[in-house]
């Protein structure tokens, strides 16, 4: 099951989150955040953009949200999106299905939604293209996580792209 997320989801959506921010270069964060910071991001969307979790047997396996892309008035027809699974959950459908509803409840509200994605991100990079996003601009060396520079590179869905 798909549905808005609400601040009882915080806890499994950090858990997942986390994950990703101790073992990954997939999130650039480098402390793991709490719950209460989930449900900070969870109300910020609400003005903006979406907050998704899909749900299975009453467990969080994923999440997908958009969010403001800048913070200046001109850009609020742009969202940035993201989306992370259960660590051991990929390749089963759930990102498809989660992401494709997360879109569709998207079409009608913004020009461009836009995705900043580790290079190395395959998975996620295939995700993108699955779901008509289309690579803009990639940048060098533009973070650094675990001793390593990343790569980052935008895909962007919109109807002028």
């Amino acid at each position: 099951m798909i549905r808005t997320a609400t601040y009882a989801d915080a806890w499994a959506i950090a858990e997942i989150y986390n994950y990703y921010v101790v073992n990954t270069v997939i999130t650039f964060e480098l402390e793991c955040v709490t719950p209460y910071k989930i449900i900070q991001r969870i109300e910020q969307s609400e003005q903006s953009g979406l907050y998704l979790v899909y749900e299975k047997s009453e467990l969080v396996l994923g999440y997908a949200y958009m969010s403001r892309f800048r913070e200046r008035k001109s850009s609020n027809y742009s969202v940035e999106s993201a989306i992370y699974l259960k660590n051991g959950f990929g390749g089963k459908g759930i990102g498809s299905q989660l992401y494709s509803e997360l879109l569709s409840r998207a079409v009608c509200k913004y020009q461009s939604i836009i995705a900043g994605i580790a290079v190395s991100n395959i998975a996620s990079i295939r995700l993108h293209e699955k779901c008509g996003f289309r690579k803009v601009p990639h940048f060098s060396q533009t973070s650094r996580k675990f001793g390593e520079w990343i790569d980052v590179s935008f895909w962007q869905k919109s109807e002028n792209v």
